[in-house]
Order: structure tokens, then sequence, then C-alpha cells
């Protein structure tokens, strides 16, 4: 049986075509999908009972199975673990900014953000993430990577999803062409219609997606988990660094910034005595010299199966004031969902040892 959300524009209306429905049952369709949200086919009224029952004998839409919430206590983050159709689990979480200042476009006071996932597990591996201390298990469908943001679109109705970013388990240009169907598909004005500028694509440094992004007409903007100022480090926290070393990814970085004008963030977890040393910083400075680029700092959010441990807050803001002073413009990553263990792959890894408790 078909997943309705797997299949592109082209693909659903030749789909259709073979039902001998004409192409504007597409855009029905669509619109039942996309923007009224709905999980059953009874539901699309403007289709006929006859095309309803066929659709139901022989598509679905996708929609996994809620088996986990957590909540913040002040309720601006929620975690969800989703379970697919073959019982593997993936997280979704949901990002509220009340005081956000406003929106580039009209009506936004606020800004909701879904951080999505690609894969199920991670195949890089980093050992301070709980993603990739758990191992790599597939990578998801277009379709399963768009129902994480159906998920919350639902639940947010009527307010509506500002922005997506694609951070959560797994390495988003492993499958460049998967993630950028979902991409598509959420971009689309026919479809979820959000802004090509409200998504983030974060990368552990994947080159060949950042080229293959660089050609693509879309706006979507680009982070990358760096993490480290040198090759030695670097091969220990994000393992990917031994196939694609920093002055390649540095490379590929600037040649895309001159392509795109757009500017890349660089994500940096600080841990404690591991990568937040003030040589370090000037390191970190040093490498981005002359760079189109933001560094985002993250003190670290512990998983319960490492031993890395956050920085404290006066090195973290020492780090920041040496970035600064260097030129690089540096923010402190709002801190969301720590009491609810909101960092990648940690619902998902304690549900797994309460299971097999």
């Amino acid at each position: 049986m078909i997943d309705l959300l797997n299949l592109n524009k082209k693909d659903l209306r030749a789909w259709l075509a073979e039902q001998n429905e004409p192409a504007y049952r597409a855009t029905q369709i669509e619109r039942w999908l996309y923007s009224e949200l709905v999980i059953d086919f009874d539901a699309m009224t403007n289709l006929s009972r006859d095309l309803r029952k066929r659709l139901s004998e022989s598509a679905r839409i996708g929609t996994p199975k809620l088996v986990a919430e957590k909540k913040s206590a002040d309720g601006l983050t929620h975690k969800a673990l989703l379970q697919l159709d073959d019982e593997q689990t993936i997280e979704t979480v949901l990002m509220l900014y009340p005081d956000a200042p406003e929106q580039s476009e009209p009506g936004d006071a606020k800004r909701r953000t879904v951080c999505i996932s690609t894969q199920v597990g991670c195949p890089i591996g980093c050992p301070f993430c709980a993603t990739g201390q758990a191992g790599y298990i597939r990578n998801l469908t277009p379709g399963e990577i768009v129902a994480q943001v159906l998920h919350f679109a639902r639940a947010l109705k009527p307010e509506s999803l500002t922005n997506i970013v694609i951070m959560g388990m797994g390495e988003p240009f492993m499958k460049f062409g998967v993630t950028w169907q979902a991409i598509e598909t959420l971009t689309d004005p026919e479809r979820f219609g959000l802004g090509a500028r409200r998504i983030t694509v974060s990368t552990s440094g994947e080159i060949r997606g950042i080229e293959r992004m660089a050609r693509e007409k879309l706006e979507i903007n680009l982070a990358v988990s760096l993490h480290a100022p040198d090759d030695e480090l670097r091969n220990a926290l994000v393992p990917l660094n031994r196939k694609y070393p920093l002055k390649d990814l540095l490379r590929a970085v600037r040649d895309y910034t001159k392509k795109t004008h757009r500017r890349v963030t660089f994500e940096y977890a600080l841990m404690d005595r591991v990568n937040d040393s003030p040589g370090q910083a000037r390191a970190l400075a040093q490498i981005l010299k002359g760079l189109l680029c933001h560094v985002n700092l993250i003190p670290l959010n512990p998983t319960i199966a490492t031993t890395y441990e956050r920085s404290p807050r006066e090195r973290v803001k020492q780090f920041q004031k040496i970035l600064a002073e260097a030129g690089v413009p540096t923010t402190l990553r709002v801190e969301k969902g720590i009491e609810i263990a909101a960092g990648c792959g940690q619902l998902r890894q304690s549900k797994a040892k309460e299971n097999s408790a």
C-alpha cells in the first residue's frame, strides 16, 4: 500500500492518472494532506465516495504512532517519540519561543520551531551524542520525514509552525535526495508552504551534500556541526572528519558562501576541558577568519551513557568573548528542555532501557 506522503508532485499526479483520475485531484488531495492535515480519506469531503473508498484500499497517509512524550515545566518544549510502521522509533521536538523577535513575515508574534530526524539512529557515531551512541539502523523515507512536521502541525492548530530545523537523529546529507524531496514538499506553496528561509539543515560535514545544496535554487539555511578547531580533536568528536578533514570541509563551506551569498552557521557544543579552552577559542577564530559565518555555542546537554560534561558558564562566556573580540559573530544557544532530556536521541535511549528492564 502506497504512502501518499512519499510521493512528490509529479509522482502523485502520475499515480492518480493510473487510477483514471483528472490532474486537479492531486491539488485537492495535497490541500487535505498538508493544509487541512487530515489523516483519514473520509475527511476529504470534496472527493467522491467512490474515490475515497478506492484511496483507502490502495493508499494510506503515513502517521507515526506517538509512543512517548515529555514536556518541559514551562510548557515551551515538547519532545515526542514516534513509532514507524516497522516499530522503529524516532524523535521530534517542538520548541516554542514566545519572546522571540517578530519574524520577517507579518503576523508572526513568536517562533514555533520543530526539530526533525532523517534517520533511525545515526552512522556518524559522535561519542557525546545519544543518537550516535545508539548506532545506525536505517534511513527514513521522505514521507517519514514530512510526517514529523505534520505531527506537531496538527498539535499546534489553530496556530502554525514558523520554522523547521533538520537537526534531529541522523545525517541529513547521507541520503541527500531523500532529505531534499522532503524539503521540497515542506516548501511547496501547494503543499505545506513554509518559506525556504525558515528551514535549516544541519550536517556533520558531508561535503558532497554541501556542494549539492549550493547548486539548489531553494534558499535553505545551512548549519555545520563543527565542535573542534583541529583535525586531531574533531576526528575523535566527529568521526566523519577522518573522511572529510577540516581543510576540505572549510573549503566546501567557502565555496558554498561564494555561490549562494548565504551565511553558514557553525554549531559548537562546549564540553568541559575537551574543546573549551581559550587556546581552542583562538584556534577556532583563526580557521573561521574571513568566512561568512556565525558560531552557535551550545553548552553540552550530557547523556546517560557518556563521560562528557557541559562547560562551566564562566568558561563558556570566556570562549564567547574571545570569538567576539576576534570578529567572529557568535551567539549562545538558548537552552530548551534540559530537564526532559531534549537532546537528540535521549528519549529514545531512555525508552529502550525502560523496555529492556
